[in-house]
């Protein structure tokens, strides 16, 4: 029996999201603000603090915490 449906190629994988995704702190995310509260010595409940303040850009947050 010989198929006549080819395979699919493969997708490629691009990086549309990941760019996005790391400028951002996920506040709901425990590794995330677990991650930014090392990174900027502060605590957990202080890194939550600043992205319910002033949103959840990477940026505006590390401004936030004095980084």
């Amino acid at each position: 029996m010989r198929r006549s449906v080819m395979a699919k190629k493969a997708k490629k994988q691009t990086t549309r999201g990941r760019k996005q995704d790391r400028s951002r702190v996920a506040g709901g995310q425990d590794y995330e603000v677990q991650y930014e509260a090392r990174k900027t010595g502060r605590s957990a409940s202080a890194v939550k603090k600043a992205v319910r303040k002033v949103g959840n850009t990477r940026k505006k947050v590390e401004k936030r915490l004095g980084r």
